[in-house]
């Protein structure tokens, strides 16, 4: 089984679906008058967020790649590259994603990556490759058990890119519920969910392909009205710079305050928005 050529055709296929949603998506915008110097600005800005994200991602890659296969040469044990295990590392794949997914809302210094990925007011194809520079070395780590069970380095590079591959087409409002799809599978309607700053829509439906995980572990939320998209802050900038960088400011001179090393690391490890007692 050759997955190296798997990955490129999965990547290419979601890549496609993308494209003709995207151009769905300004024609309606066109049409009906809203694709305003505003609008064309934050999707410049999602996309700005691809140059120093894949400019990091190409050693992230590489070096998860390398530790992956430094670790299974330590093991007495190996999973085959078979049709069973490809399919079995897409869902553990999809679970650690899960929870990689809800440990970067929980934890602040990984949310400063993660909330570049949510500071757009839109909701459209170009926001799902609005990332944060370092999200996938929080990636590689969270993916360093599957390495321990002794699944192949390619395999488990194959299951990380399938799951983010599948959500290329979450992030669009062209798509409304899809029916009974909506109870097992993750849908466009379940990520609006998660874009949302609303208070019952906060750190909900966290999943990559599968939405049962939030079922199961008590983060599921079902679209009713339309969510306001975004920060919970006021932010609402198309400066590429200020987008990358969004929470690094505020992060910095949290620390800065702290009046102990314990309140400075409580800082970074306990979530947005959390403060020392008075």
């Amino acid at each position: 089984m050759n997955l190296e050529t798997l990955t490129t055709q999965i990547d290419d296929v979601f890549f496609l679906i993308g494209a003709a949603i995207l151009l769905i998506e300004i024609a309606e915008m066109i049409f009906k008058g809203d694709f305003k110097a505003k609008t064309f600005g934050e999707m410049l800005a999602s996309a700005s967020t691809q140059i120093p994200y894949l400019l990091v991602e190409t050693f992230v890659l590489t070096g998860a790649y390398g530790l992956y296969w430094i670790i299974s040469q330590g093991l007495p044990w190996a999973i085959p590259v078979t049709w069973w295990s490809v399919i079995l590392v897409i869902v553990l794949a999809d679970i650690t994603y899960y929870w990689e997914h809800r440990i970067a809302h929980e934890v602040r210094l990984l949310w400063t990556q993660h909330a570049v990925h949510h500071s757009s007011r839109d909701m459209n194809i170009i926001t799902g490759i609005r990332f944060g520079p370092l999200e996938g070395v929080w990636s590689l780590i969270a993916h360093i058990p599957l390495a321990l069970m002794g699944f192949a380095p390619e395999a488990i590079v194959f299951g990380v890119i399938a799951v983010l591959a599948y959500q290329t087409w979450l992030h669009t409002e062209l798509i409304g519920k899809l029916g009974p799809v909506e109870y097992v599978m993750n849908t466009p309607s379940h990520h609006r969910v998660h874009h949302g700053c609303d208070d019952k829509y906060l750190d909900k439906n966290y999943g990559g392909i599968f939405i049962i995980w939030d079922r199961i572990w008590g983060t599921f939320q079902i679209e009713e009205e339309t969510p306001r998209y975004g920060l919970t802050r006021d932010f609402d900038s198309q400066n590429p710079i200020k987008v990358w960088f969004s929470e690094w400011p505020d992060l910095i001179r949290d620390i800065a305050r702290s009046k102990s090393i314990r309140e400075a690391f409580s800082t970074l490890i306990r979530p947005p928005g959390w403060e020392p007692k008075k």
